[in-house]
């Protein structure tokens, strides 16, 4: 991995340009990846730097591939609280959302539009209704989902 990344970035560290080219290569079937990979690059990024070493990528790998449920879990909300305020909101919800239906493109077609989507997953994890989900409200919420938490184990297999 290190050879790969040290091939692809020989200064030792990625920027977020190069970050999005080297991702949408992962998705080549016309679709848009640059927004998906602008999140996720933050996620490696969490002292926002403006470059991911091979440090922080294999830490952020580390927590995807043999993290705890609860540590996947912490990533994906960080992932998806979008502004870094500790909360989610429907917005940040919209805009992932509308970031995977960029990234998966015209191959895949979904059944409810954007909207539709963000509304349906936004109910399911504000119970509350107070227009903001919390980390323990997200945790709770995807622990009570035996197909979010098979998703998560999924990833046990990466490497």
């Amino acid at each position: 991995m290190y050879r790969g990344f040290k091939q692809d970035c020989p200064s030792g560290v990625v920027k977020e340009d190069m970050f999005k080219v080297i991702y949408a290569q992962f998705f080549p079937r016309g679709s848009d990846a640059s927004q998906y990979a602008h999140y996720i690059f933050n996620s490696f990024d969490p002292e926002h730097t403006g470059s991911i070493t091979f440090t922080d990528f294999v830490v952020g790998l580390s927590v995807l591939a043999r993290g705890s449920v609860q540590d996947k879990l912490r990533w994906a909300f960080n992932l998806y609280d979008v502004n870094g305020d500790g909360v989610l909101t429907k917005d940040e919800f919209a805009q992932i959302i509308s970031a995977v239906y960029d990234l998966m493109g015209k191959s895949v077609e979904f059944v409810l539009d954007g909207k539709e989507q963000t509304d349906r997953v936004f109910r399911k994890f504000d119970q509350k209704q107070k227009g903001v989900i919390n980390l323990q409200e997200f945790i709770d919420s995807c622990l009570q989902d035996e197909s979010i938490t098979k998703s998560l184990s999924a990833l046990d297999t990466i490497f």
